[in-house]
């Protein structure tokens, strides 16, 4: 028999070995565990001994000529560590490949999200909050520059010319680096009033450039939490109980703790869980040992009931009135004198976010302190919550950005529940080495949080005419906000404005309509979490069909009738038509094949879908095309933009495709990628993405492209069979010829 050798090797490593294969210059991301340490020091103009230009918390210059952006925003994929150092370098007049890119320290006096208020990234935000914090940022970097030259040379500052990060005197040749000026440019007074650019000198703003983060990431370096090792570092699995809400009774870790490489084995509970933990020198012996413990489950407290319970408790609360979230006009008398109503119900099942990269953290405790690496993505909250529970003050609680492998809202954790697992592991523990917390995905699919369940009864009518003259909306289902950190701000009147949002500001000019919604906090208790475009994920589903099947009902073009009732909202119209219009909207298409479409505002972003579907006699169907026009502002890099849309579109028609997560007598059936099923890359449709050309601020593009797949196919395949759809995901065999 042949002696072979059989080698595991990563696909970090097998990228590692291969990246002479790799195509493109892209410049690292420089956010690693010493971040935080860097971003500190930078704040004097000092890294090490070398004297930099260091005049606000998000730039610095340094002699060796680079620039480094420091940015509060996490990069999760979606382009921030791009987008935002875009800004600075275009203010600078920086070269782009001088431009690096640090991860920000968890420090809310100077890293705050301008929205929120706290230190954090999310509701697609990033640049829109920092658009122009970022250029004056940058602006201000380049005014000490030149300054620093025109000093040096004895020259007016306004007679030297600036241009891929060398300042130059053209009448006396002279010329020097932002490197050259760093030291002495540190020396000059900070401005207090910048000129920014006109847009019409824009050079990088607009335009293509290449990401920051595609060569690490691509070249297998790139450093996400997963890849920090620290000496001494122990690994952590965790036993999670298999309903929510149940806690450790007992457990018997005797053949756990007999398997070579395990260190210890722990109970621990915290604030939003409870579970046994195994620590061990690697991944694969913690996890071998954790599925070795017996755990008797305390399930008192645990919730039981299954996802059919539960919708049909929920479509019984739609027969009632909930709190109002809008109301306008008189409904009842105007569906009284309706010459035609329509009536729906919609089901929308919990949603996991099935993140490529599973919750993960590394915690290291010192006496007065606490470390944490991981992909941050809400500091303040989460610097709040860790040193509350173990008794510190929030200053002693540092975080180190990395790379997040996704998040889709899932890091963005209200209940900072996996950080504060992972804290109260190494505590109770005792150990002074540092803790690495790995979920894997069947931990994270089966005890993590979910994008709430909902049902939507909706009843709309039509006068003789056609015009829609009644609207009226119940949504059920849990709220994301009660109870947490926004709720002050986001919980008006028992309404959650999340739970609401699309629904209640409807942009559509229809006399008399109400939306209002019950809360099913006190009877659910499924651990909830934002998901991407949160609210809009099943709001834009609802309104968009529903004024679809009134078009149809009015035998009115589906288009044609929305720009009606956009009369008031030209940002809503301008993407319609644009859609419309690339799509060959009204051309006819072969027997089998179908055109929908939807238009839906998230987060001040303006995104229409036009969908081609083709449907056999069966019921199964493919999604051929997706036509895409956005409205975003100003299309700060518009590579970034396509490949959010994209990616948006995709991760929607895994929802509307297959995306379920269900409950059997409290228990979630689902696991992994076998049985909660993303999209596969054949299914992926043609895409094409349109931008308008505005010159708006600009907004965010990570979630609004998500919402308008769905309602978008769903009308195509109306068109194509004419069997409506009103529950996600699509089952094909309501589409059977």
């Amino acid at each position: 028999m042949p002696n072979h050798s059989l080698q595991n090797l990563s696909r970090r490593e097998f990228l590692k070995g291969s990246a002479g294969l790799t195509l493109g210059l892209v410049l690292p991301l420089g956010a690693t565990a010493t971040a935080a340490a860097a971003g500190t020091e930078a704040a004097s103009g000092v890294l090490g001994s070398a004297p930099m230009l260091a005049p606000n918390p998000f730039v610095r210059v340094a002699p060796d000529n680079t620039v480094t952006v420091i940015i509060k925003h996490i990069e999760m994929g979606q382009g921030t560590a791009t987008g935002l150092p875009t800004l600075v370098a275009e203010e600078m007049d920086a070269d782009w490949s001088q431009i690096r890119v640090e991860g920000a320290p968890a420090d809310v006096k100077r890293y705050a999200n301008l929205l929120f208020g706290v230190q954090g990234t999310g509701g697609s935000t990033a640049m829109a909050n920092s658009y122009d914090q970022l250029r004056e940022a940058g602006a201000v970097a380049r005014a000490m520059l030149v300054g620093a030259a025109a000093e040096q040379w004895n020259v007016p500052s306004e007679s030297l010319h600036v241009e891929r990060g060398v300042v130059s005197h053209p009448a006396s040749k002279r010329h020097a680096s932002f490197g050259d000026l760093a030291q002495a440019a540190s020396h000059q007074p900070v401005p207090t009033d910048v000129k920014l650019k006109d847009p019409k000198d824009w050079k990088l703003i607009g335009k293509r450039v290449p990401r920051t983060d595609s060569r690490k990431k691509t070249s297998g370096t790139a450093i996400f939490t997963q890849d920090i090792k620290l000496p001494g570092l122990l690994t952590a699995v965790v036993s999670h109980p298999p309903r929510f809400g149940a806690k450790v009774q007992s457990f018997d870790a005797t053949r756990a703790r007999a398997m070579q490489g395990v260190v210890d084995v722990v109970k621990f509970e915290t604030p939003v869980s409870s579970g046994v933990a195994v620590l061990a020198r690697d991944f694969w012996t913690a996890k071998k040992a954790r599925d070795a413990l017996t755990v008797q489950w305390d399930e008192s407290a645990a919730f039981k009931l299954g996802s059919a319970e539960i919708m049909s408790r929920y479509r019984k609360l739609a027969e009632t009135p909930g709190a109002v979230a809008r109301s306008q006009g008189d409904v009842v008398e105007a569906f009284a004198g309706a010459a035609k109503t329509i009536e729906a119900g919609f089901e929308f099942p919990y949603l996991a976010h099935a993140t490529m990269e599973p919750m993960n953290c590394v915690v290291k405790l010192g006496e007065q302190s606490c470390e944490i690496w991981n992909g941050e993505q809400f500091q303040t909250l989460d610097q709040a919550a860790v040193a509350r529970f173990l008794g510190l003050k929030p200053e002693q609680v540092s975080f180190n950005m990395l790379y997040a492998g996704g998040s889709f809202g899932r890091r963005a954790n209200l209940d900072c529940d996996y950080i504060l697992e992972a804290v109260a592991i190494a505590r109770a523990s005792g150990t002074t080495a540092p803790v690495k917390l790995v979920w894997t995905r069947e931990d994270d699919m089966k005890a993590g949080h979910y994008r709430p369940m909902y049902f939507h009864a909706l009843k709309a009518g039509l006068d003789a005419k056609g015009n829609v003259t009644a609207w009226q909306q119940t949504i059920v289902g849990q709220s994301i906000m009660t109870g947490g950190a926004f709720e002050k701000v986001m919980v008006k009147d028992g309404v959650d404005a999340t739970s609401v949002e699309g629904a209640a500001t409807l942009p559509y000019a229809i006399p008399n309509l109400k939306v209002d919604l019950h809360t099913t906090n006190e009877s659910v208790t499924v651990p909830i979490q934002w998901w991407r475009s949160v609210g809009s994920t099943h709001t834009a589903f609802s309104t968009e069909v529903m004024i679809d099947a009134l078009a149809a009902a009015a035998g009115r073009d589906p288009v044609a009738m929305r720009l009606a009732l956009l009369a008031d909202h030209p940002r809503h119209a301008g993407v319609l038509k644009l859609a419309a219009d690339k799509a060959g909207w009204g051309e006819p298409l072969p027997k089998g094949r179908g055109r929908g479409v939807a238009v839906h505002e998230a987060f001040n972003t303006f995104v229409a879908e036009v969908a081609e579907v083709s449907v056999k006699a069966d019921g199964s169907f493919h999604v051929d095309r997706v036509v895409c026009a956005v409205d975003c502002g100003v299309a700060v890099n518009p590579d970034v933009i396509r490949a959010q849309m994209e990616g948006g579109i995709g991760y929607g028609l895994s929802a509307a495709l297959y995306g379920e997560i269900t409950l059997k007598e409290g228990q979630v059936e689902q696991s992994n990628f076998n049985d909660y099923v993303p999209l596969r890359i054949n299914q992926m449709p043609r895409i094409e993405v349109y931008i308008v050309e505005s010159t708006e601020k600009p907004t965010g593009v990570g979630e609004p492209g998500t919402p308008v797949i769905a309602p978008a196919v769903a009308n195509a395949l109306f068109a194509a069979t004419g069997k409506r759809i009103y529950n996600l995901p699509i089952n094909p065999a309501l589409l059977k010829a």
